[in-house]
């Protein structure tokens, strides 16, 4: 996923179809000079529909199509002919996609499932002919329903990534690099902070061909709740994980205290996201030797199942696909 090509925000322009007019025809014939009522219905106005799409990971493909206007149905006949309906705008968007009023910040509806469809902007209905108005007192009625006008709004589309695992951390962590060990991803991956400008998705193989969707979430630093760093802005997407990883360097000053932090700035952010799985991974670990990691060990959380890993030597990679295959798996 290129940093450039990902975009999970866009607003756009939705026009949904008028309805048609109904027709207020009367049957003629010869020697029928005077016939019934026959005006058919107007055509529904076209939808703007919401259509999940699971090959699609961002919504560039709207950022230069931010007029989506449907055609209008057509109007009803004579003989009861009922009016064309106005064609449909199907919007294929990527799985985690919510689109708002971006008027009010409403939001309207939500796509989580491939070939889910949900009517985002309905069309105006169509107008019934004069043949519905027609009575025992009034048998012939000389007027028919105009068609009901469509829908003109502005609609923001949001994208929240799915995945199983979220990765958390500070820059620098380890978290791109473990991706890229894991899963066939290929994040960019350099020696300084916010080398990862962009959330990257790669699924994990694990055992008996099964496997499970990981997320590397731009760097979290103190104060993102607030709006320093590259954090606040991609902190939405750690909400539609089902499990957050933490990962934090062995060099780190203070793991435990750099933990606190890190749950400090998705507290602030929402605190729903501390009712999440969570695990924890000590990166780099092939700079200690085992009796180093046992010192460290020890002064870790006692509630958090924890693994030393090193993404270079492949050191408890399997061990660490494990615990997180247990945790999904888990029975809360």
């Amino acid at each position: 996923m290129a940093s450039n090509n990902f975009i999970d925000y866009v607003k756009i322009n939705c026009r949904s179809g008028n309805g048609g007019a109904g027709s207020a025809h009367f049957f003629r014939a010869k020697g029928l000079p005077n016939g019934g009522p026959d005006g058919g219905d107007g055509g529904r106005g076209g939808h703007i529909i919401l259509e999940g799409n699971s090959q699609l990971w961002t919504l560039l493909h709207l950022q230069y199509q931010k007029h989506q206007f449907a055609e209008n149905g057509t109007n009803g006949g004579e003989a009861l002919c009922t009016g064309a309906q106005g064609k449909d705008i199907i919007i294929q968007v990527p799985l985690g996609t919510i689109a708002r009023n971006a008027e009010t910040g409403e939001k309207k509806v939500e796509i989580t499932e491939h070939g889910q469809r949900i009517i985002l902007t309905p069309g105006g209905r169509g107008g019934l002919g004069n043949d519905h108005f027609k009575s025992a007192t009034n048998q012939a009625p000389t007027y028919a329903q105009p068609g009901e006008p469509g829908i003109d709004e502005l609609v923001i589309l949001e994208l929240k990534l799915l995945a199983d695992v979220g990765l958390v951390g500070f820059p620098n962590a380890g978290k791109s690099t473990l991706l890229s060990v894991v899963s066939a991803a290929k994040p960019k991956i350099a020696d300084y902070a916010f080398t990862t400008l962009t959330p990257n998705l790669g699924v994990v193989a694990y055992r008996d061909y099964k496997s499970f969707v990981m997320a590397d979430i731009p760097g979290i630093i103190e104060g993102a709740a607030e709006g320093r760093g590259l954090g606040i802005r991609f902190l939405k997407h750690i909400e539609r994980n089902s499990i957050l990883l933490f990962l934090i360097s062995v060099d780190s000053n203070d793991i435990a205290d750099e933990y606190e932090i890190l749950l400090s700035e998705l507290r602030q952010f929402n605190p729903e996201l501390l009712e999440k799985k969570r695990l924890l991974a000590i990166t780099k670990a092939d700079l200690i030797d085992d009796e180093l990691e046992a010192e460290m060990r020890a002064t870790l959380p006692t509630d958090l199942p924890t693994v030393f890993i090193s993404s270079l030597t492949n050191k408890n990679i399997m061990p660490l696909k494990d615990m997180i295959w247990q945790a999904l798996n888990a029975k809360d």
